[in-house]
């Protein structure tokens, strides 16, 4: 069960063009700019000299790659990390990424942020054909039909070609061969992906924030349906899959990405602050001051300060120390930490008309928490204000949503809803406003089906996390 969304993934890739002294720690520094997708575990391969090497555990990226463990890994010209949350497979060591194979042709290294909706079709091929698994991951699937494609075949893009035309669903990949790294994007998009470059270094992520971070240029977003090859220092690309209806995460800009980051020509921050615009347009309140749950209601919170002139207040303290509440896989350990990781201000809120900002109401659980601390402080009256339309339905593309009867927006309405939580008044975004808000993004369409059940591509008859067990 989940209180809040539960993330995908973060992806990384660097290729220099000479051996790199701090290739490691490079790779540690971007995927700590991506930590916020995915709190569960983390791995770094690195190729030396045609061989792949590497270390992964469960763990955030500080605890996992110690300074110990970093200087214990080769250096090289290539190396991809990867950090993970479990939308596919259980939490545990065997299922962390990158997945690293050796085949009849050499090596092979795969970091997979999506979910496949054809993974369990394709596994149960694989495995009358023979093949054997690890994990209980969709990425394995993808390392199994890339090393078959590689024996039909004369190159490692020839192979990540016709895997694509295989797999289904949401997948952007960053992939190693002893001599090339080969990043991918779904032909709808599901999942960011970008690439940048310093004067020696090519950079994959799916973030632009990780770009920042480790001193790279941005330099654009790969394109759904583009394959781009790095090899004998030389950029290739290639477009392998046809125009097809996008489908770019529309949550990413609503809660996964960092406000720092810009996605598709959209920046994440002014994204959620004109959220918080519309939100004051479309449902203003008489208050005394405006406060975003933290850390990804804040931005939408400020939006909504400034279009209805209501001022801006922090309303809790949170604990440094404590992750994202849904990372848990108890609901009792996040039960616990709701309460640890968010504490009222009461000389804040104390006989206070407050309008209390948050990206999205799941299971309803935390907002609930969160209304009675603040009124158990003193708050006068707290008015809801979500950043996002009603959660209707599931998600097959990567974001850990699989069972409707744990959305609380499927089964009541808007009014149900209030007075199951507390709030003295509550008001979704409306999806006319989510649609405006997203002009200024270069992709036109979006997924939207947790929001209104049309998905852009077919969907599988049900979806089920450990499906693989």
């Amino acid at each position: 069960m989940f209180k809040k969304l539960k993330e995908e993934c973060g992806i990384f890739g660097i290729y220099s063009k000479e051996e790199k002294e701090d290739l490691v720690g490079t790779v540690c520094v971007g995927l700590t700019a991506l930590q916020h997708r995915g709190e569960e575990s983390c791995g770094i391969a690195i190729n030396e000299d045609r061989s792949i090497y590497f270390h992964k555990d469960v763990g955030l990226v500080t605890d996992v790659f110690t300074k110990h463990v970093q200087e214990s890994l080769p250096q090289g010209k290539m190396a991809i990390g990867h950090v993970r949350y479990s939308t596919t497979g259980m939490s545990r060591k065997e299922n962390a990424q990158p997945m690293v194979v050796k085949h009849k042709k050499g090596y092979l290294a795969v970091a997979h942020n999506g979910n496949l909706t054809n993974a369990l079709e394709l596994k149960k091929e694989l495995e009358d054909q023979g093949a054997i698994f690890t994990t209980t991951s969709d990425t394995e699937v993808i390392c199994h039909i890339i090393v078959r494609e590689r024996l039909k075949t004369g190159s490692i893009e020839e192979a990540v070609k016709s895997t694509m035309k295989i797999i289904k669903g949401a997948y952007s990949l960053v992939i190693m061969s002893p001599e090339k790294m080969i990043a991918v994007r779904d032909p709808q998009g599901f999942r960011p992906l970008c690439m940048g470059h310093t004067e020696k270094d090519i950079i994959f992520a799916s973030e632009s924030s990780a770009l920042d971070t480790t001193g790279a240029e941005f330099d654009r977003d790969i394109e759904p349906g583009e394959m781009v090859i790095v090899a004998n220092n030389e950029i290739k690309s290639e477009k392998v899959l046809p125009n097809e209806k996008k489908g770019l995460c529309v949550f990413e800009y609503i809660y996964f990405a960092r406000p720092d980051s810009t996605i598709d020509g959209l920046n994440v921050h002014i994204f959620r602050e004109n959220a918080g615009r519309c939100l004051a347009k479309q449902a203003p309140v008489d208050a005394d001051i405006v406060a975003g749950v933290p850390d990804s209601g804040i931005d939408a919170a400020l939006g909504y300060s400034k279009q209805s002139k209501i001022p801006y207040d922090i309303v809790f303290i949170k604990s440094k120390y404590i992750g994202r509440t849904f990372i848990q896989n108890t609901q009792t350990k996040r039960k616990k930490l709701v309460a640890l990781k968010l504490n009222p201000l009461k000389h804040t809120v104390k006989d206070k008309k407050i309008v209390l900002i948050d990206d999205s109401i799941v299971r309803g659980t935390t907002i609930t928490k969160i209304i009675k601390s603040l009124k158990d402080s003193g708050a006068k009256e707290v008015h809801v204000r979500i950043a996002a339309p009603p959660f209707i339905d599931v998600c097959y593309f990567g974001t850990d949503i699989d069972k409707k009867e744990n959305l609380m927006a499927n089964k009541k309405t808007v009014e149900e809803i209030r007075q199951e939580i507390g709030a003295d008044t509550l008001e979704f975004l409306s999806l006319d406003s989510l649609k405006e808000i997203t002009k200024g993004c270069k992709v036109s369409d979006f997924c939207e089906g947790c929001f209104t059940s049309k998905y852009p591509i077919e969907v599988p008859d049900s979806i089920d996390k450990n499906r693989f067990e």
